[in-house]
Protein backbone atom coordinates (compact mmCIF):
# COMPACT_ATOMS: atom_id res chain seq x y z
CA UNK A 1 0.00 0.00 0.00
CA UNK A 2 1.71 3.36 -0.92
CA UNK A 3 1.28 5.99 1.90
CA UNK A 4 0.23 9.17 -0.49
CA UNK A 5 0.66 12.74 2.15
CA UNK A 6 -2.93 12.34 2.74
CA UNK A 7 -3.14 8.83 4.01
CA UNK A 8 -0.29 9.80 6.30
CA UNK A 9 -2.10 12.77 7.63
CA UNK A 10 -5.88 10.99 7.99
CA UNK A 11 -4.42 7.85 9.42
CA UNK A 12 -2.21 9.30 11.79
CA UNK A 13 -5.28 10.45 13.97
CA UNK A 14 -7.82 8.39 11.89
CA UNK A 15 -9.52 6.72 15.09
CA UNK A 16 -10.19 10.52 16.43
CA UNK A 17 -11.22 11.99 13.65
CA UNK A 18 -12.74 9.57 11.35
CA UNK A 19 -14.03 7.17 13.82
CA UNK A 20 -14.89 9.39 16.97
CA UNK A 21 -13.09 6.53 18.93
CA UNK A 22 -12.19 7.38 22.73
CA UNK A 23 -9.17 6.04 24.05
CA UNK A 24 -10.05 2.97 26.01
CA UNK A 25 -11.55 0.14 24.67
CA UNK A 26 -15.58 -0.92 24.64
CA UNK A 27 -16.06 -4.13 25.29
CA UNK A 28 -19.78 -4.25 25.96
CA UNK A 29 -20.31 -2.30 22.98
CA UNK A 30 -17.46 -5.02 20.70
CA UNK A 31 -20.19 -7.60 22.57
CA UNK A 32 -23.01 -5.86 21.28
CA UNK A 33 -21.67 -5.48 17.39
CA UNK A 34 -20.24 -9.08 16.77
CA UNK A 35 -23.26 -10.73 18.06
CA UNK A 36 -24.56 -10.49 14.05
CA UNK A 37 -21.20 -11.08 12.98
CA UNK A 38 -21.91 -15.08 14.79
CA UNK A 39 -24.73 -15.09 11.35
CA UNK A 40 -22.45 -13.50 8.77
CA UNK A 41 -19.33 -15.93 9.53
CA UNK A 42 -21.52 -19.02 9.71
CA UNK A 43 -19.68 -21.98 7.82
CA UNK A 44 -16.08 -19.74 7.07
CA UNK A 45 -14.80 -20.03 10.37
CA UNK A 46 -12.05 -22.40 11.63
CA UNK A 47 -12.89 -25.19 13.68
CA UNK A 48 -9.24 -25.69 15.18
CA UNK A 49 -9.13 -22.69 18.49
CA UNK A 50 -5.28 -22.36 17.57
CA UNK A 51 -6.27 -21.66 13.98
CA UNK A 52 -3.66 -18.75 12.63
CA UNK A 53 -5.85 -15.60 12.48
CA UNK A 54 -4.41 -12.17 11.08
CA UNK A 55 -7.24 -9.41 11.26
CA UNK A 56 -5.90 -6.71 8.90
CA UNK A 57 -6.79 -3.31 9.78
CA UNK A 58 -7.92 -4.46 12.75
CA UNK A 59 -9.13 -0.95 13.84
CA UNK A 60 -10.20 -0.30 17.19
CA UNK A 61 -10.34 -3.88 18.27
CA UNK A 62 -13.43 -4.90 17.39
CA UNK A 63 -13.08 -8.19 15.59
CA UNK A 64 -9.87 -9.18 17.51
CA UNK A 65 -12.40 -9.11 20.12
CA UNK A 66 -14.85 -11.15 18.71
CA UNK A 67 -12.31 -13.90 17.92
CA UNK A 68 -10.81 -13.72 21.85
CA UNK A 69 -14.36 -14.36 22.74
CA UNK A 70 -15.24 -17.23 20.60
CA UNK A 71 -11.98 -18.85 22.03
CA UNK A 72 -9.71 -18.26 19.19
CA UNK A 73 -6.39 -18.38 20.89
CA UNK A 74 -3.53 -17.70 18.25
CA UNK A 75 -4.85 -13.96 16.80
CA UNK A 76 -2.57 -10.79 15.59
CA UNK A 77 -4.38 -7.82 14.25
CA UNK A 78 -2.53 -5.02 12.09
CA UNK A 79 -2.99 -1.69 11.45
CA UNK A 80 -1.41 1.10 9.89
CA UNK A 81 -3.10 3.93 12.61
CA UNK A 82 -0.75 4.41 15.90
CA UNK A 83 -4.40 5.29 17.91
CA UNK A 84 -6.17 2.38 16.31
CA UNK A 85 -2.99 0.04 17.46
CA UNK A 86 -3.62 1.24 20.62
CA UNK A 87 -7.04 0.53 21.12
CA UNK A 88 -6.60 -2.87 20.00
CA UNK A 89 -3.75 -3.67 21.87
CA UNK A 90 -6.44 -3.21 25.19
CA UNK A 91 -7.90 -5.98 23.68
CA UNK A 92 -4.67 -8.29 22.54
CA UNK A 93 -1.13 -7.67 23.34
CA UNK A 94 -0.31 -9.19 19.50
CA UNK A 95 -0.84 -5.67 17.31
CA UNK A 96 1.66 -4.85 14.86
CA UNK A 97 1.70 -1.15 13.69
CA UNK A 98 2.60 -1.96 10.04
CA UNK A 99 1.20 -1.80 6.08
CA UNK A 100 -0.49 -4.61 5.81
CA UNK A 101 1.38 -6.13 2.38
CA UNK A 102 4.47 -5.55 4.52
CA UNK A 103 3.48 -7.21 7.08
CA UNK A 104 2.02 -10.21 4.71
CA UNK A 105 5.06 -10.27 2.50
CA UNK A 106 6.89 -11.17 5.52
CA UNK A 107 4.74 -14.04 6.39
CA UNK A 108 4.62 -16.06 3.90
CA UNK A 109 1.77 -19.09 3.93
CA UNK A 110 1.39 -18.61 7.52
CA UNK A 111 -2.43 -18.17 8.60
CA UNK A 112 -5.12 -20.25 8.39
CA UNK A 113 -7.77 -17.50 8.16
CA UNK A 114 -7.42 -13.47 6.82
CA UNK A 115 -9.59 -11.21 7.60
CA UNK A 116 -10.22 -7.89 6.19
CA UNK A 117 -13.54 -5.76 7.61
CA UNK A 118 -13.57 -2.30 5.49
CA UNK A 119 -10.13 -2.05 4.12
CA UNK A 120 -10.07 -3.52 0.32
CA UNK A 121 -12.21 -0.23 0.03
CA UNK A 122 -9.19 2.04 0.59
CA UNK A 123 -7.06 0.74 -2.29
CA UNK A 124 -6.67 2.43 -5.36
CA UNK A 125 -6.89 -0.63 -7.87
CA UNK A 126 -3.20 -1.35 -8.47
CA UNK A 127 -3.28 -2.17 -5.06
CA UNK A 128 -6.19 -4.39 -5.01
CA UNK A 129 -4.59 -6.92 -6.88
CA UNK A 130 -1.57 -6.89 -5.03
CA UNK A 131 -3.45 -6.99 -1.72
CA UNK A 132 -5.52 -9.99 -2.97
CA UNK A 133 -2.06 -11.78 -4.26
CA UNK A 134 -0.23 -10.95 -1.39
CA UNK A 135 -3.33 -12.29 0.82
CA UNK A 136 -3.59 -15.54 -1.08
CA UNK A 137 0.09 -15.97 -0.37
CA UNK A 138 -0.02 -15.26 3.04
CA UNK A 139 -2.19 -17.97 3.38
CA UNK A 140 -2.15 -22.00 4.27
CA UNK A 141 -3.25 -24.29 1.59
CA UNK A 142 -7.05 -24.34 2.65
CA UNK A 143 -6.98 -21.15 4.36
CA UNK A 144 -9.54 -18.68 4.00
CA UNK A 145 -9.99 -14.64 3.68
CA UNK A 146 -12.94 -12.49 4.63
CA UNK A 147 -13.64 -9.51 3.46
CA UNK A 148 -16.44 -6.52 4.24
CA UNK A 149 -17.07 -3.65 2.20
CA UNK A 150 -19.33 -1.20 0.71
CA UNK A 151 -21.87 -2.70 -1.87
CA UNK A 152 -22.53 -1.06 -5.01
CA UNK A 153 -25.65 -2.99 -5.54
CA UNK A 154 -27.50 -1.13 -2.78
CA UNK A 155 -29.55 1.68 -3.06
CA UNK A 156 -27.38 2.96 -0.29
CA UNK A 157 -23.98 2.16 -1.57
CA UNK A 158 -23.06 5.08 -2.91
CA UNK A 159 -23.65 7.33 0.56
CA UNK A 160 -21.35 3.98 2.27
CA UNK A 161 -18.68 4.02 -0.46
CA UNK A 162 -18.24 8.04 0.32
CA UNK A 163 -18.54 8.50 3.75
CA UNK A 164 -15.03 8.13 3.92
CA UNK A 165 -12.50 10.28 2.38
CA UNK A 166 -10.23 7.24 2.11
CA UNK A 167 -12.46 5.05 0.27
CA UNK A 168 -10.92 4.91 -3.09
CA UNK A 169 -12.60 2.62 -5.22
CA UNK A 170 -16.18 0.19 -4.85
CA UNK A 171 -17.54 -2.84 -5.72
CA UNK A 172 -20.48 -5.09 -5.56
CA UNK A 173 -20.66 -9.29 -5.08
CA UNK A 174 -19.85 -10.05 -8.90
CA UNK A 175 -17.16 -7.64 -9.57
CA UNK A 176 -15.44 -8.60 -6.12
CA UNK A 177 -15.87 -12.27 -6.65
CA UNK A 178 -13.82 -12.16 -9.72
CA UNK A 179 -11.05 -10.51 -8.33
CA UNK A 180 -10.74 -12.64 -5.98
CA UNK A 181 -11.06 -16.03 -8.41
CA UNK A 182 -8.41 -13.58 -10.82
CA UNK A 183 -6.34 -13.76 -7.85
CA UNK A 184 -6.43 -17.24 -7.37
CA UNK A 185 -9.26 -18.17 -4.25
CA UNK A 186 -11.98 -20.57 -5.16
CA UNK A 187 -15.22 -21.24 -3.26
CA UNK A 188 -15.77 -17.26 -3.72
CA UNK A 189 -19.18 -16.55 -1.65
CA UNK A 190 -21.40 -13.55 -0.74
CA UNK A 191 -23.21 -12.51 1.94
CA UNK A 192 -25.32 -9.64 3.17
CA UNK A 193 -24.54 -8.04 6.39
CA UNK A 194 -28.18 -6.94 7.47
CA UNK A 195 -30.90 -7.53 10.39
CA UNK A 196 -30.34 -11.15 12.09
CA UNK A 197 -32.84 -12.57 14.35
CA UNK A 198 -32.51 -12.50 17.58
CA UNK A 199 -35.74 -11.11 19.34
CA UNK A 200 -39.07 -9.26 18.79
CA UNK A 201 -37.95 -6.20 17.41
CA UNK A 202 -35.82 -8.35 15.33
CA UNK A 203 -38.07 -10.15 13.39
CA UNK A 204 -40.05 -7.26 12.56
CA UNK A 205 -36.64 -5.98 10.89
CA UNK A 206 -36.34 -9.23 8.75
CA UNK A 207 -39.55 -9.25 8.02
CA UNK A 208 -39.19 -5.54 6.43
CA UNK A 209 -36.01 -6.75 4.65
CA UNK A 210 -37.20 -9.26 3.49
CA UNK A 211 -40.03 -7.19 1.61
CA UNK A 212 -37.56 -4.52 0.48
CA UNK A 213 -35.39 -7.10 -0.89
CA UNK A 214 -38.70 -8.43 -3.03
CA UNK A 215 -38.98 -5.14 -4.21
CA UNK A 216 -35.51 -4.63 -5.29
CA UNK A 217 -35.27 -7.70 -6.95
CA UNK A 218 -38.99 -7.11 -8.77
CA UNK A 219 -37.60 -3.70 -10.02
CA UNK A 220 -34.14 -5.55 -11.71
CA UNK A 221 -36.55 -7.86 -12.98
CA UNK A 222 -38.68 -5.22 -14.61
CA UNK A 223 -35.64 -3.06 -15.75
CA UNK A 224 -33.10 -5.42 -16.63
CA UNK A 225 -34.90 -9.22 -16.84
CA UNK A 226 -32.90 -10.67 -13.58
CA UNK A 227 -33.22 -9.97 -10.32
CA UNK A 228 -29.57 -9.06 -9.47
CA UNK A 229 -27.04 -11.12 -6.96
CA UNK A 230 -30.01 -10.60 -4.18
CA UNK A 231 -27.04 -9.29 -1.98
CA UNK A 232 -28.35 -5.66 -1.32
CA UNK A 233 -27.17 -4.44 2.21
CA UNK A 234 -24.91 -1.13 1.98
CA UNK A 235 -22.34 -3.88 3.08
CA UNK A 236 -21.87 -7.05 2.24
CA UNK A 237 -19.04 -10.08 3.02
CA UNK A 238 -17.48 -11.91 0.64
CA UNK A 239 -15.14 -14.85 1.41
CA UNK A 240 -12.63 -17.10 -0.69
CA UNK A 241 -10.44 -20.27 -0.26
CA UNK A 242 -6.99 -21.11 -1.07
CA UNK A 243 -6.91 -24.50 -2.66
CA UNK A 244 -4.99 -27.13 -1.79
CA UNK A 245 -1.92 -27.62 -3.26
CA UNK A 246 -1.87 -23.74 -4.64
CA UNK A 247 1.65 -22.54 -4.78
CA UNK A 248 2.38 -19.53 -2.24
CA UNK A 249 2.87 -17.30 -5.07
CA UNK A 250 -1.06 -17.72 -5.60
CA UNK A 251 -0.74 -19.03 -8.85
CA UNK A 252 -2.34 -22.14 -10.28
CA UNK A 253 -0.28 -25.81 -9.85
CA UNK A 254 -1.18 -25.44 -13.99
CA UNK A 255 -0.33 -22.17 -14.37
CA UNK A 256 3.14 -22.65 -12.03
CA UNK A 257 4.14 -25.80 -14.05
CA UNK A 258 3.75 -23.66 -17.56
CA UNK A 259 6.12 -21.19 -16.27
Amino acid sequence: MSNGDYRARIYERYATNFMDSGQTFDAAEADRWGAAYDSYFRGWLPADKGAAIVDLACGGGKLLHFFKRRGYTNITGVDISPEQVALSKQVIPNVVEANVLDFLGSNPSTFDLITGLDIVEHLHKDEVLRFLDTCNAALKPGGRIILQTPNAESPWGAMHRYNDFTHEVGFQPNSLSRILALCGFTQVQSREAGPVLHGAKSAIRCAMWATIKAGLKLYNLAEVGVTGSGVFTRVFLIAGSKPQGQPADGRSPRAAAAS
